[in-house]
């Protein structure tokens, strides 16, 4: 009894963990993890910030997730280096992404699990910076398959937006006859929309002629040079060729003009893929989504099985071009929970449309 206690106390890792504690307010703390066969330990060393994270820190989230969420560590866009490897294909020092959906169940009787959607959607699955502690720490114990080992094709820069690309991916996969459509719309012009018109361009191979986007921002906009781009404010939709698939990736109070709006140029039969993230019920025009038949989609992060073909598009130089007009013009270094809560701050207060890199030092 002594010894197998012994072997498990010897198999946990100590971790700086930097918990939200309440909005606005970080903490570090020391947390024990124990570290199993068919894990791996790794020490982030380059993250970014989501909309997702400053929600929570602004205390935007509705008080009763806040009360069951918190207290947590952010941030779940991130890459890093092994440090320990429980009998796995990694090595220590091994570049890995970090895939922040933790397997599901896979029970038979999870309506989830037993459907092949799995993790994504799976009740009793877990998310880093989304009820267990994020990347915000010096030790992130994972599964393995939940560390995808790159590359240096592919710089630290374009690497840590994998994240974000493969939750595009996901939601475009999930659509069926896509290729077979004569046109396809983005709403949005955010780093959602952004990400998903690019895998859309440099995965599927769209380009002006079929991917159309719209967006609000003109400044924004012009950074989709492989897109068609509209002005919403601009914008008369009556008289525009429709489209058989529609992506909203707006959210927020912005979600109710754009999904009517996609409503309104898709063709009877139309698909629309709901990727935004909205706190509060957003009213739909039913009425034409019943009159045109429309299937409605919601997707909703991203798992293991989404990454490979990001990471090998990534590879691409032309598309490391497009993915670099995110990129700040320089990282925030992390040092301290100060530093993190300044990083934060500033990202709350001056919503920029580029991302932005914290570079962790611990």
């Amino acid at each position: 009894m002594v010894s197998s206690v012994k072997r498990e106390r010897e198999r946990a890792v100590l971790s700086r963990t930097y918990r939200l504690q309440q909005p606005g307010r970080l903490e570090e703390v020391r947390v024990e993890r124990p570290f199993r066969e068919g894990e791996v330990v790794v020490e982030p060393f380059l993250a970014s910030i989501c909309q997702a994270d400053l929600r929570y820190f602004s205390g935007q989230r509705r008080k009763e997730a806040l009360a069951k969420k918190l207290p947590m560590a952010l941030i779940h866009e991130g890459i890093g280096r092994v440090v320990q490897s429980g009998g796995s294909r990694l090595r220590p020092g091994d570049r890995v992404v970090i895939v922040p959906n933790l397997p599901g169940c896979g029970r038979e009787d999870c309506p989830a699990c037993s459907r092949g959607i799995g993790t994504n959607y799976c009740l009793h699955s877990r998310f880093l910076g989304s009820g267990t502690d994020g990347i915000a720490q010096s030790r992130i114990v994972l599964p393995v398959e939940c560390a995808i080992p790159s590359e240096n094709r592919i710089p630290d820069e374009i690497l840590v937006l994998a994240e974000l690309c493969s939750v595009s991916y996901h939601a475009i996969r999930r659509v069926d006859r896509l290729q077979e459509e004569r046109r396809v719309v983005v709403f949005g012009d955010g780093p959602v929309g952004y990400l998903t018109a690019a895998m859309l361009h440099h995965i599927f191979g769209m380009g002006p002629e079929r991917l159309w986007v719209f967006g609000a921002v003109p400044e924004r906009l012009e950074q989709f040079t492989f897109a068609r781009r509209i002005l919403v404010g601009e914008c008369d939709f009556r008289p525009l060729p429709k489209a058989g698939v529609a992506f909203e990736c707006t959210g927020g109070h912005f979600s109710r003009e754009a999904i009517n709006q996609a409503i309104e140029v898709l063709n009877p039969g139309g698909v629309l893929v709901l990727m935004g993230v909205s706190e509060e019920p957003v009213p739909v025009n039913t009425r034409d989504v019943l009159e045109k038949g429309i299937t409605l989609i919601g997707s909703s992060r991203s798992s293991a099985r989404d990454y490979p073909p990001v990471l090998k598009a990534m590879e691409d130089p032309a598309c490391q071009r497009t993915l670099s007009r995110l990129l700040p013009d320089q990282r925030t270094p992390v040092h301290s929970v100060a530093d993190l809560t300044a990083a934060l701050d500033r990202a709350s207060r001056h919503k920029a449309w580029k991302k932005t890199l914290l570079e962790f030092h611990w």
